[in-house]
């Protein structure tokens, strides 16, 4: 496999247009793109808080697509969740001027420097913050883009003009099969849009051809079945350096002696047998600890001492929306949680029951997102909620997919009950009536963790509002347009 070439050259300075510019994707393509130094203007339908920080960061926003606003353009990019019938689009190609997808301009901004990317199913957002904090820590000044805010930094983006790049490689329209990459970390092979790959075996495939296509280290979990199947992978065998991380014993980079504390972990690590040292991650999660492990192991490929990732690591303080500790009403801890998958889901819950925090009961509610990935996956979802004492359900957020006759939240409600029948699982589709059994049903000792990629991020702010009688609603996120 021969590395992907991008289509634009951002060497030179260009005048350049983002469409759909306050989504988390094209915000943090916008950001980079005038750090690099070239004229980004954008549009968006609606103001949002996001398009202040454009703003602030010399980026020309405007609210409402007109033809006017690709005048002069050198490039036009716009995401997926963008309609081909746009104004702007057409208008850019009734122009002749190029427009490119997310997926191109992002490939674009990998080839202006040495990039690295972390992909797969799970775990993206967390293992490419730790990597670039890590990196930075040993002073190597590198650029990332990242599908989420890192608190470290309070931004999921930015250009230091340094020769490093952090990206996180999005695999839900093949974005990570267009960027020109060094070297990758795999975190895990999954089952999730197959409206995109249509089935399994495309899915591995992808990943198969965009680790073949990586020039450098290719560092893999080795715990996940997924990215075992790929080890054994002809594309990606033979095609150089593979590194493997994760707590099995045949781990290049493994943890181990792993011992929880009050949320948080302290492990140690080996590498090809030789103890390194010791980490202390204050997150939640046996899948952070293999986070943490994978972002290591990429880390110490690209040269940063082991002391540095240590350090960075040891003040790592997460991520916007995963295990985002909201407030503490009456005892009763609120979290809100990016978790839209089964095995997310299943991950999340499994930290809350052995964090350490003693926390008495673990509430879950979940908000299903798309209408088309739960018309496929609502049966996967049968086994999710194990670790939960309640599962509350409500309806499907569609993040701009189309409703499907008979696909509601009730069939996850469904496929729960039927595996496990004395559950307690309550329905609630009204967000109103969501608010209001959950505010009632806290009691202190509980943990009540609202997961999902919509508008349930606000949820634990309604909950709060509803038990104190005071607005929690300033500084809230938005609901997401989904990266992966």
């Amino acid at each position: 496999m021969t590395t992907p070439t991008p289509p634009l050259d951002l060497s030179t300075p260009q005048r350049l247009h983002v469409v759909g510019v306050g989504g988390p994707g094209m915000s943090a393509i916008a950001i980079v793109l005038a750090e690099m130094g070239h004229r980004v203007s954008g549009s968006d339908i609606r103001e949002r808080a996001i398009l202040d920080r454009l703003r602030a960061g010399g980026v020309d926003v405007h609210v409402g697509h007109q033809r006017a606003h690709v005048a002069g353009c050198d490039a036009v990019t716009y995401s997926t969740a963008v309609p081909e019938r746009n104004v702007e689009l057409e208008q850019a190609r009734d122009d002749g001027t190029i427009v490119v997808r997310r997926a191109g301009m992002l490939a674009s901004i990998c080839g202006q420097a040495r990039s690295l990317a972390v992909a797969g199913t799970h775990g993206k957002t967390t293992t490419t913050s730790m990597l670039m904090l890590m990196m930075s820590e040993a002073g190597m000044r590198p650029s990332f883009v990242i599908g989420g805010d890192v608190t470290d930094t309070g931004t999921g983006a930015q250009w230091t003009g340094g020769e490093w790049l952090v990206v996180e490689a999005d695999e839900s329209d093949g974005t990570h099969l267009e960027l020109p990459l060094y070297g990758s970390v795999l975190t895990n092979v999954d089952v999730d849009h197959l409206d995109h790959f249509g089935t399994v075996d495309a899915i591995h495939d992808s990943f198969a051809r965009y680790l073949a296509a990586v020039v450098g280290p290719k560092v893999l979990c080795v715990d996940d079945p997924g990215c075992r199947r790929l080890l054994d992978d002809d594309l990606v065998r033979d095609t150089g350096l593979v590194v493997t991380y994760g707590t099995d014993p045949t781990a290049d980079v493994r943890a181990v002696d792993v011992v929880v504390g009050e949320g948080s972990f302290r492990f140690a690590v080996e590498r090809r047998g030789e103890r390194l040292g010791t980490i202390d991650l204050p997150l939640r999660g046996m899948h952070n600890v293999r986070n943490a492990t994978g972002a290591l192991a990429m880390a110490l490929e690209v040269g940063v001492p082991f002391e540095a990732a240590a350090a960075a690591l040891a003040r790592f303080g997460g991520v916007a929306r995963r295990f985002d500790i909201r407030g503490v009403s009456n005892g009763a801890t609120l979290v809100d949680d990016y978790a839209h998958l089964p095995a997310e889901i299943s991950a999340v819950l499994d930290a809350a029951r052995s964090s350490g925090d003693g926390w008495q009961r673990v509430i879950c509610v979940f908000q299903p997102n798309r209408f088309n990935r739960m018309a496929i996956m609502w049966p996967e979802y049968a086994d999710a909620f194990v670790a939960a004492d309640v599962v509350v359900l409500t309806e499907i957020f569609p993040s701009g997919t189309t409703p499907i006759p008979g696909v509601t939240g009730k069939l996850v409600v469904n496929a729960v009950l039927d595996a496990h029948p004395h559950s307690r699982v309550v329905w609630l589709p009204r967000r109103h009536d969501l608010v209001e059994f959950v505010a009632n049903e806290l009691r202190p000792g509980d943990v009540c963790i609202s997961m999902g990629c919509g508008d349930i991020a606000s949820f634990p702010s309604e909950v709060l509002e509803r038990r104190h009688g005071t607005s929690h609603a300033a500084g809230l996120p938005e609901p997401s347009e989904e990266l992966g």
